[in-house]
């Protein structure tokens, strides 16, 4: 198993069963979350190289939970890759203002998605 961890973080478990499923068994530490404030509190437990952050949440909306993450010393090196429904620029500048590396647009392939973790992991952190 590898030592990168990897934190998802969605309101809907389905969605969060498909990542964390393929995640670990391509061999990642994956943790979850269900809220913002559980975003928070397992990143800053846990340090995750990258997390994947969904946009409507309960609590704290990911745009939120982003901004905090990169201006908190412990987790601001965390890849952040924003996860959401809304598609438009002005959702993408959004999360470019809160810090996001990166924005998808759901769905997804859950395959692809370990794909960019490996890129990302193995420093090609360009944008798909």
């Amino acid at each position: 198993m590898s030592d990168n961890k990897i934190l998802v973080v969605d309101d809907e478990p389905h969605l969060v069963r498909s990542l964390v499923f393929v995640l670990e068994k391509a061999g990642y530490q994956v943790f979850a979350a269900y809220n913002g404030e559980e975003a928070l509190a397992k990143a800053r437990e846990i340090k995750p190289d990258i997390i994947f952050l969904d946009v409507m949440m309960p609590k704290k909306n990911g745009y939120e939970v982003c901004a905090e993450l990169k201006a908190d010393a412990m987790t601001k090196s965390s890849y952040i890759i924003i996860l959401t429904a809304k598609g438009q620029e002005s959702d993408r500048d959004q999360g470019v203002k809160a810090g996001a590396d990166e924005f998808v647009t759901k769905p997804f392939s859950p395959i692809l998605m370990v794909n960019r973790v490996k890129e990302i992991l193995a420093g090609n952190q360009i944008s798909p």
